[in-house]
């Protein structure tokens, strides 16, 4: 009996464990991999690889985003944005294309306290490859999930799905 319940404590223990990020231990991250960083806590501004980046938390309602501006959504064609909602699907991965107040930016947003450090420094990578690579290859990292090429033409892929709903 003590045997299983000393199991159970080991095998259940690190789920009711949470990372337990806040605004502070966030900074440090962002200061030890980023080139520079300006701001104040819970609204950093900083390069990464020589991209601008913007990080901005609300540690009441638990929210965090990194976001990067890539351009102007007046610049933007039918084409770009198919591709780029496309690659929301297939590779930008935990990074999305975003449009607000008139600005296309790269993406990423998850509660604050269940982020990692590492998901932190893969944040700030994701968000730098999804911006780098916009209008080329759309992705956040060298993994592409399920956008093999197609063969079909688009239109006679749309027309298969469409009949399955």
């Amino acid at each position: 009996m003590n045997r299983l319940l000393l199991i159970t404590l080991f095998a259940f223990g690190g789920i009711t464990y949470g990372q337990n990020m806040d605004n502070s231990s966030l900074q440090e991250i962002i200061q030890k991999n980023a080139d520079t960083v300006g701001g104040v806590p819970g609204n950093w501004k900083f390069l990464y690889k020589e991209i601008p980046m913007l990080c901005v938390t609300d540690e009441t309602n638990n929210r965090m985003r990194i976001i990067s501006p890539i351009t102007e959504s007046s610049n933007l064609d039918k084409d770009l944005l198919l591709d780029s909602m496309t690659a929301n699907f297939h590779s930008a991965l935990d990074v999305k294309y975003a449009i607000s107040n008139g600005i296309l930016w790269s993406a990423y947003i998850h509660p604050l306290k269940e982020l990692s450090s590492e998901q932190v420094e893969s944040a700030m990578s994701q968000v730098y490859y999804a911006a780098k690579t916009f209008g080329t290859t759309f992705s956040s990292t060298e993994l592409i999930f399920g956008g093999a090429p197609q063969e079909k033409p688009k239109e006679e892929i749309k027309e298969e799905i469409l009949k399955k709903f």
